[in-house]
This record gives structure tokens, sequence and C-alpha cells, in this order.
């Protein structure tokens, strides 16, 4: 772990040396038109949209579950200041279908929002909240009612599905003089049908294979591609391209010889490090092709794109 100093130094001296290569205009990042299935779809339909960053809505088992959720403008506590988004929610939220659960991976600002809290807990109050230790006293607060606090390896079953708290390695905190007292996770949910791991945010760790082993075979891992430079201040809690694919190989080998898809996130959303906004998804596909994996096992979606998995 870096500490501030080290956030200094990476701010102040690291950026006059290596200045920012430049980013691309934000029109580059088109966006698609969601297809998700209203109100629900069929318990064995799958369907993942993404929403931007590490929000996505899947439909699983017949349920709509939500993951590391927010509306809002800016990844801040202050909605004047802070890391703005690039490309708007790619889903109205006046448009979303009814909300069954929602996965929470840690309390960073651009994946734990209060003010998407505050509009989620009003809309679908019986919604139930999927988080790890440490964080539901943050959502009760913000009026969220069926919280369900996790540890690494808890499970816990909610309409037909098995959601299970998993090992991630990152940090948490929403303040310089609060560390690391709440814990992060990815999520595995799982139906009869079809099952997903989702990552959360997390750099490149020993237990992929673990996970695929206990909680697999998977149908998708959505593993986390962009926010990586510079990489010894990035290196230990986010993964860069190279690093998802060397995640992906760890899943392989608790598969089973099943397929694996794999779909990209933590990019284009919010300008978080100093890689080019557009880099992650091209390097992603290039390390891709250069391991020889097929092209259709990578899916780096569009901002409100929807996939259909059968």
């Amino acid at each position: 772990m870096h500490g501030f100093l080290d956030f200094l130094k990476w701010t102040f001296i690291e950026r006059r040396r290596n200045p920012r290569r430049p980013d691309p205009d934000p029109a580059v990042f088109v966006r698609a038109t969601p297809e998700y299935v209203m109100p629900r779809a069929v318990p064995e339909q799958f369907t993942l949209t993404w929403v931007g960053h590490t929000s996505f809505l899947i439909q699983i088992g017949g349920l709509n579950v939500l993951t590391d959720p927010i509306w809002s403008d800016r990844a801040s506590p202050f909605q004047f200041a802070g890391p703005r988004r690039w490309v708007p929610p790619a889903v109205d939220f006046d448009r979303l279908p009814p909300i069954d659960a929602v996965l929470l991976s840690h309390d960073h600002y651009d994946h734990l929002d209060s003010a998407t809290v505050s509009r989620l807990s009003r809309r679908y109050p019986a919604a139930q909240w999927h988080v790890p230790l440490g964080v539901a006293e943050f959502l009760r607060h913000r009026g969220a009612r069926e919280i369900l606090e996790s540890d690494w390896w808890d499970d816990h079953t909610f309409g037909g599905l098995r959601f299970t708290c998993v090992p991630a390695q990152h940090f948490s905190g929403r303040t310089l003089g609060k560390r690391n007292a709440t814990l992060w996770c990815g999520w595995t949910v799982r139906s009869e049908a079809s099952s997903v791991f989702f990552a959360g945010d997390t750099a490149l760790h020993p237990e992929f294979e673990l996970i695929a082993a206990k909680r697999g075979p998977f149908d998708v891992a959505i593993l986390p591609i962009g926010a990586y430079e510079p990489r010894w201040f990035m290196g230990s809690v986010h993964m860069n391209p190279e690093d998802s694919a060397e995640a992906m190989r760890q899943l392989d080998l608790g598969q089973q010889g099943r397929r694996l898809v794999m779909v990209a996130s933590h990019w284009g959303t919010f300008k978080l490090t100093d890689e080019p906004m557009n880099e992650p998804p091209e390097r992603m596909r290039e390390v891709w092709r250069t391991a020889g994996r097929a092209p259709a096992d990578l899916r780096v979606m569009q901002h409100g794109e929807t996939l259909h998995f059968r």
C-alpha cells in the first residue's frame, strides 16, 4: 500500500517527469441502447447491461441485480469537484426495472455513491443489499433496510440465487484518516441456469483459481481493466489488461473445461489515473490476441450495451 506522501510524489513529481498522454474526445465513447427485459427476464434468461464503470444491471434467475451503482455526475464527496463522468449513466434511473438485489464491492466513492444509495432505497425499499463487512451502517443512514454483511466466502441465498462474497486485493476508506476499517470483495452469483463472477475493484491476486474451483464454473467473469498507471503506485490495487488476462488464465483452471466469457469493467467512465481513457480496451484486445484466446470470449461493451447469454 502507498500512503499520502506517495500520492503527492505521483501528483507533483512523477507527472512533471512523465506528463499524461492526451485523452481522446469523450465522443469516442458511443452509447448503445439498452435491451434488458422489462420488468424481469424469465429465470432461464441471463442478460448483462453496462451502466458504466463497475455498475452493471444483471438479469439472472428471474431477478434484477445491480452492482456498485453510481448515478451521480462525480465520484466524489462533493458534486462540484472530483472525477466527473465522461459518459452519463447509460441506463436512465427512472427506466430501471424493479431492483431485487444490490451488490457492493467496497466503499470508495466511485463504487459506493451516497446519493444513489438514497435514491435506490426510496425507489426499491424491499431490495436486498449484499455488502462486505463494515458497510451496512453507511447504508442504514441512507434508508436501506434489507442489508446482509459478508466476510469472504460467506454465502446467502435469495429468490433462488446464491450470492458469495469472495476475496479481492484492494483497500477501503472514504477519508484520509479512516483507511481499511471496512472490507473489500468480489461477488459470485449463481442461479440454476447461469453463473457470473463480479470481481469488483481488485489487483491481481492468487485466489482467482480458488474462486472458480469453489464457486464456479462461471459463464461470465466481469474483470476490471482500467485505472492502472503509474504501475508503481497502482499495481497493488488495480489490474491492467495483462493482469486481467492472467486472472482469466487462473479462472480457467477451475472451470472444468467450460467456456468462460470475460466482460471488461472499470474503464471509460471516470478519469482516475494517468493512462489515456481509450487505452485499456485497445490494450486488452491486443493482450487477448497475443494470448491466442478466442475473440468471441472477450466482450468490451459500449456504455448501455446489453449482452444476452444462453
